[in-house]
């Protein structure tokens, strides 16, 4: 099927200029022309469109894309791949923002109140609780730590409940991935650490060294080891090996 300038511009959601302009540059040239000379656009063209778009969105400038896509060796699929996890990423980011917004915003208008430490850490005593703080303030840094703990107690109960809901489910994803054979370095298993990635970052930015580091942390002689082994003997260990893996996957990203 063949597109003109003004179809494909309504179809993309682009402006008729801009493709005239990437026309004149190189960037995106029609595959044909009509008999009247009007620019013809193709299924190839279509997907080359796509790239541009998609490398536009992140902020590439024209020139750059335009290396990019002629550069020899370029695999499209191989970059919608890179596109799609750099855009969930920025999405997931987007997301805490909003989160983070509505919370400040509420607490402003008096409709939540900040979570206490026993809220936080349930089960444990007020000793408990104070060791705990101050083995993760000599792990990560007092700073980072302080701040994370005033971002979560913002939060609000019911918010609280739900993010401590879902890293619950997540963790029984990575139980379930152990006793199914699911190798650390697997597909499934990367999936279920981009997960549990997104869910740290409900806390403070989880880089590389972070989710090593937590991995090394849970399976350590102590209550995380605790927790994952009672969930299924040798999960602890599988943790660690798989955030290690995937912290090595994300070094390269």
């Amino acid at each position: 099927m063949a597109y003109t300038v003004s179809e494909l511009a309504e179809l993309a959601g682009v402006s008729v200029r801009a493709l005239h302009h990437y026309d004149r540059t190189g960037l995106l040239v029609p595959g044909r022309r009509s008999r009247s000379g009007y620019r013809l656009y193709g299924d190839e063209e279509l997907r080359r469109l796509q790239q541009i778009l998609l490398f536009r969105e992140l902020d590439f400038p024209l020139g750059e894309i335009r290396r990019i896509l002629d550069r020899p060796g370029y695999d499209p699929a191989e970059a919608l791949e890179a596109h799609r996890g750099i855009l969930r990423e920025k999405g997931e980011r987007i997301a805490r923002l909003l989160d983070l917004l509505d919370h400040t915003i509420a607490q402003m208008r008096g409709e939540t109140t900040m979570l206490t430490d026993k809220e936080l850490y349930e089960g444990f005593s007020e000793e408990r609780i104070e060791a705990m703080k101050e083995e993760a303030r000599r792990r990560w840094g007092r700073d980072r730590v302080d701040e994370s703990h005033r971002r979560v107690a913002a939060l609000g109960k019911e918010e609280f409940a739900r993010i401590k809901a879902a890293g619950e489910a997540l963790e029984a994803r990575f139980a379930a991935a152990f006793r199914a054979g699911e190798a650390p370095g697997s597909e499934r298993t990367r999936e279920i650490c981009r997960g549990w990635e997104a869910h740290i970052g409900n806390f403070y930015e989880p880089g590389p060294d972070i989710l090593e580091g937590l991995g090394r942390l849970y399976a350590e002689p102590g209550p995380f080891r605790d927790r994952y082994e009672a969930l299924a003997p040798g999960l602890a260990d599988y943790l660690k090996e798989s955030l290690a893996l995937y912290a090595a996957s994300r070094r390269k990203d």
